[in-house]
């Protein structure tokens, strides 16, 4: 079995410009009652973790003391016995058969919590558990979901919400017909109708992308990369915990969400917020993670 070179040490280079960005928007945002929301959008192994927890610890912290809240979207993935029922009914498409896409997240129940973070109210916070039903993963109890904006607590007033899909939006049939029929590494892996199925339920995603009052996305100067920067983190985590995935079940992994990617980054790069100009940061990365260009959209 080959095995990817271990990932190079970490730098920074990403937070810095974000924090930037995210005060610039606060001080316009200051007047008003409800918490700023930021969707953060990067491919799988970009550093996405690292990002927000650096992000949130800042912000929260030192002369800024931003109250802040960090929202996965995988925190919103269906209930394991719901996420069976879709597989079952979806036999064929074999995007539902696992968690991940779209059309795999409650975005009832992420709306609600929204709902109720906006209005400045207590507000339970989901959490799943990845781990179980040996790795396919369930919701937790709702008695195990942290409390925010509890009383006597001070009030969150600032959300990040982060994914891979976060930000995503659907595409025309015509568009998702020709980009179908063009080149790509997984588009025909699938049917077109199970693409399409997860581009209508991709809509519903709307409601949550309409709230962003900002968005940072964490792009790529190649979409393969994705595939390099998985490797990297399982051989990492091999070494550390003694387990990880191999590179042939990190491809197969990967080859899973790549769909998406080919499909939605372009909107992405296009811009999320198109009411809210200047609203969008882009960062740019290179092989090495590194940021190699920055824009404002």
């Amino acid at each position: 079995m080959s095995t990817a070179p271990a990932p190079p040490s970490f730098t920074d280079d990403k937070s810095p410009t974000c924090i930037s960005f995210i005060l610039n928007l606060l001080q316009t945002h200051n007047t008003s009652s409800r918490p700023l929301i930021i969707g953060l959008n990067g491919l799988q192994g970009v550093g996405k973790t690292t990002l927000v927890t650096t992000l949130s610890e800042t912000l929260s912290s030192g002369p800024s003391n931003i109250p802040t809240l960090v929202l996965s979207i995988d925190d919103f993935y269906l209930t394991h016995a719901d996420q069976r029922a879709l597989a079952t009914s979806h036999p064929s498409n074999a995007l539902l058969q696992h968690r991940g896409e779209p059309g795999t997240h409650d975005v009832d129940l992420a709306r609600s919590v929204f709902e109720s973070l906006l209005e400045g109210r207590e507000t339970r916070i989901p959490s799943y558990d990845k781990a179980a039903f040996e790795g396919r993963g369930d919701r937790r109890p709702v008695s195990e979901w942290p409390v925010v904006n509890a009383p006597g607590e001070e009030k969150i007033r600032l959300v990040i919400l982060e994914g891979w899909c976060v930000g995503f939006r659907s595409i025309t049939p015509d568009v998702l017909k020709q980009k179908w029929e063009g080149q790509s590494l997984t588009l025909k892996n699938h049917a077109l109708e199970d693409l399409a199925y997860v581009n209508d339920q991709l809509r519903g995603y709307d409601a949550l992308t309409d709230l962003l009052d900002g968005f940072i996305h964490v792009d790529a100067e190649d979409l393969s990369y994705v595939y390099a920067w998985r490797r990297e983190q399982e051989v990492a985590l091999r070494a550390e915990r003694g387990t990880g995935m191999t590179d042939e079940e990190v491809v197969k992994f990967v080859d899973a969400y790549y769909p998406a990617y080919e499909l939605y980054c372009d909107g992405v790069r296009a811009g999320v917020l198109p009411d809210k100009p200047k609203h969008q940061l882009r960062l740019i990365v290179g092989r090495d993670r590194k940021v190699k260009e920055v824009q404002i959209i």
